[in-house]
């Protein structure tokens, strides 16, 4: 199995680091959480155009996916810059309704491909909610064999990242498809947004390690910089090898899954489970060596702190993806 990426999907990745290097994704963050979602829809019309979205429709319905491995480079960069919005959710509900085909399929996929529309789902046994409902052209749910279109985006739940707000999408809604071929395109779906969310969980935790790396070289104690001390050199080695350790998991579960492989789903599941503690891990490394201006919500880097543990529990608690993994 090939584990390293080709020239152009590294080059891929690096023109989305520049595009949102340039986007100032705090700012787009603290007005997303307020409830204004003008500036998160503005960037996501530019990720689309860098065919972002385009990655998990097919062809048929002006996408040219389904690309697994490109969309995992993508959720990395949009990880670490702490992109909002349903990103996992509606890369999934592109593999979704093209599995379920016919008239929703022709509805919605052109959409998610040119990124004029925003839709978040839920799956039966991925948990109740809904990111970024509110925020979204569409919610989909899928229970057995029925796939619905929400009625509304439902009532609203806490959430420790304010800027990934959970609600539980009105019971009922219009059935828009039915069959055995819903169960099948939701357990794919359910295998693309877990390996986009672990992949949005390692491009968090590098973008924590990155920051904390620059501050303890800058923050001084006795006269010399903390990074200099043995015991954050090694916390911060602990933090790389986590890292390090799961991204191979990660491209070989999206290989995996390119190729249709039968234990693509344990796989999935590994690189999940991997990446979401590493990410987490990065985050109370990150918050330990800030120290008490980590806790303030005028650093930049709160955002991504309160990310980390969202990331790392959905679409797949770290128990649930071990317990897929001894299955597998």
């Amino acid at each position: 199995m090939r584990f390293l990426l080709t020239d152009e999907q590294r080059e891929f990745g690096r023109s989305l680091d520049a595009l949102l290097g340039a986007a100032d994704t705090p700012a787009v963050l603290r007005a997303w959480a307020a409830g204004d979602h003008g500036p998160g829809r503005a960037l996501w019309g530019r990720l689309a155009d860098a065919g972002v979205f385009a990655l998990a429709v097919p062809e048929a319905y002006g996408g040219v996916g389904p690309l697994p491995v490109e969309a995992t480079v993508a959720c990395v960069e949009l990880g670490r810059h702490a992109v909002p919005g349903p990103l996992a959710e509606t890369l999934a509900a592109g593999v979704l309704l093209a599995g379920a085909g016919g008239p929703v399929a022709e509805e919605w996929l052109p959409g998610i491909a040119s990124g004029t529309a925003m839709v978040s789902l839920t799956l039966e046994g991925s948990g109740p909610y809904a990111p970024d409902a509110d925020a979204a052209d569409a919610v989909f749910t899928v229970t057995g064999d029925e796939l619905r279109l929400a009625a509304g985006p439902g009532e609203s739940s806490a959430s420790a990242d304010p800027a990934r707000r959970l609600f539980r999408p009105e019971p009922g809604g219009a059935p828009v498809a039915k069959g055995a071929a819903i169960r099948a395109a939701a357990r794919a779906a359910g295998d693309t947004a877990a390996l986009a969310t672990a992949a949005l969980a390692l491009g968090c935790g590098e973008e924590l390690l990155r920051a904390t790396v620059a501050y303890v070289k800058q923050r001084t104690q006795f006269g010399v910089p903390v990074g200099s001390f043995q015991a954050v050199k090694h916390r911060l080695a602990d933090t790389l090898l986590g890292l390090e350790f799961a991204r191979p998991l990660l491209y070989g579960a999206a290989v995996e899954l390119a190729e249709g492989s039968p234990g693509a789903g344990a796989a999935v599941a590994a690189a999940k489970v991997t990446a979401g503690e590493a990410g987490y891990a990065a985050a109370r490394t990150a918050l330990q060596l800030h120290g008490a201006v980590g806790y303030t919500e005028e650093l930049d880097l709160a955002w991504w702190l309160r990310r980390a543990r969202p990331l790392r529990d959905a679409w797949g608690t770290p128990s649930v993806c071990r317990a897929r993994v001894l299955a597998g």
